[in-house]
């Protein structure tokens, strides 16, 4: 087992590891903060190309049984790479959050102290609630509960992350200052359809294709299946429309915002 978790738990710190070395040699004008951030983006989406390629085989292989037929990767990605980097990336997200106010000169962050980690807690709590969330209920869910059954599912929310590198992408954009050029601009259409996909209507399909599994109506699935399955899908969900919300809100400012006339020149 702890063989097993030494996959992810040496490959996403190892890889945090390199580009902290490597990018201050490229961008020699980024503070530590920049490097920080652009190095736990790129992880990030490392780690979601993985998990994305994990959920299509699982959902593919599992096709035509959605209860009952298994893929190995439904488990044993939880454990080699869901787990550890789940792990990792609340460590990473308070390194950024640390460097960013450390860079500035705050009083508080001369430092890491006990201070530091409850004002990254505060700031970031729906982010490290949905990390532990994901920790304390869907690994024991994958490991112990599912009586073998459901790996369809498993690798459905598996291809949740597949937002995430455009996501990444577009802070890395911004931290470049490309955030006016077309790049930025097509990749932000792309952040939104697929937050909208793959983490929002996946629920309502996975939902319907348990009713087509059981020859039951859409809007009835909810009252056959357990209270604690729907309870846990809300949670998930919940997050991911409130995300999605200030996705959308963003990316409407950024339209107002391009659609305004450039200033008039003085004479």
């Amino acid at each position: 087992m702890w063989q097993v978790l030494a996959c992810g738990a040496v490959v996403f710190p190892g890889l945090f590891f390199v580009f902290r070395k490597i990018l201050p040699a490229v961008f020699k004008h980024w503070t530590d903060a920049d490097v920080v951030l652009v190095s736990e983006r790129l992880v990030s989406s490392i780690h979601a190309v993985m998990a994305t390629t994990a959920g299509i085989v699982v959902v593919s292989s599992c096709s035509n049984n959605i209860i009952y037929d298994r893929h190995w990767l439904a488990t044993y990605f939880v454990i080699w790479y869901g787990v550890p980097y789940m792990t990792y990336d609340i460590f990473a997200m308070y390194l950024s959050h640390y460097y960013r106010y450390h860079v500035k000169g705050h009083e508080d962050y001369k430092q890491h102290s006990l201070k530091t980690i409850n004002s990254f807690v505060r700031r970031e709590f729906l982010l490290v609630l949905h990390h532990i969330a994901l920790l304390t209920i869907l690994l024991p869910i994958t490991l112990f509960f599912r009586k073998d059954q459901g790996d369809f599912f498993i690798g459905c929310l598996f291809l949740t992350e597949l937002s995430t590198p455009f996501v990444s992408l577009g802070k890395i954009l911004i931290q470049l200052s490309l955030q006016e050029c077309w790049l930025h601009k097509a990749n932000g259409g792309m952040v939104l359809l697929t937050f909208f996909m793959c983490r929002i209507a996946l629920f309502p399909f996975m939902y319907w294709m348990y009713g087509r599994h059981y020859g039951i109506p859409l809007h009835a699935v909810p009252f056959h299946l357990p209270l604690a399955t729907n309870l846990g899908n809300c949670c998930i969900l919940a997050p991911q429309l409130y995300w999605f919300v200030l996705l959308v809100r963003k990316g409407y400012r950024l339209y107002l915002r391009s659609r305004r006339p450039p200033p008039a020149k003085e004479d």
